[in-house]
């Protein structure tokens, strides 16, 4: 959890329920709350003219999303959209400023946060000059693990689906299925039901 939850509700903040594929926020709209995951998974995208879906993030339990855009006028350019049952905190962008006024050490928190996020996106975006799945596949596994601080071989259970692995990696989801079993022969990862080891 990026903030205390109960700083946030002490200070006003509310909790929404949202369904899956219910939006929290659009692409092109201001945004005028922090936004705060307490339970569920959410989609970060873009869609493309073409009418492509390009996926920036599925950020979950804990992790806050769209608050780079409290500290500027732009417009969210990306949507938020629930991929499960969510419930998100939600608080006003003038009470949320004055909390990290007046706790100044929150905004390091909150900028650390932000900057591991804009590595995801960076690294993500490599992606589409990698020719090998494996490679693809690896990268995305090895930052993940990393992130949550696991080191042992196997040790991790990577928290995405097939589907959502392909998203964020630009391949489609058979060649996922097929390279997530090479990986398996050659002893990357290992598989137990749908569940992958890492």
């Amino acid at each position: 959890m990026i903030i205390c939850e109960d700083l946030l509700f002490s200070q006003g903040a509310k909790l929404e329920k949202y369904n899956s594929a219910d939006y929290v926020f659009q692409e092109g709209t201001p945004a005028r709350y922090y936004w705060q995951i307490k339970s569920g998974t959410v989609k970060v995208n873009t869609f493309l003219e073409d009418g492509k879906e390009f996926v920036h993030g599925f950020p979950f339990d804990g992790h806050c999303i769209g608050e780079s855009y409290l500290f500027t006028d732009h417009h969210y350019a990306v949507n938020a959209v629930a991929v499960t049952s969510c419930e998100i905190i939600k608080m006003p962008k003038g009470k949320f400023l004055n909390i990290l006024l007046e706790k100044p050490a929150l905004m390091f928190e909150l900028n650390k946060y932000t900057a591991d996020r804009l590595h995801f996106r960076y690294m993500i975006s490599s992606f589409l000059a990698i020719a090998d799945p494996i490679v693809k596949l690896e990268k995305l596994f090895s930052h993940i693990k990393n992130y949550f601080g696991f080191e042992e071989v196997y040790s991790f259970v990577i928290p995405y689906t097939r589907q959502q692995i392909a998203t964020l990696t630009g391949l489609r989801v058979e060649t996922v299925i097929r390279y997530v079993k090479k990986m398996q022969e050659q002893n990357l990862v290992k598989l137990d039901s749908s569940k992958i080891y890492y």
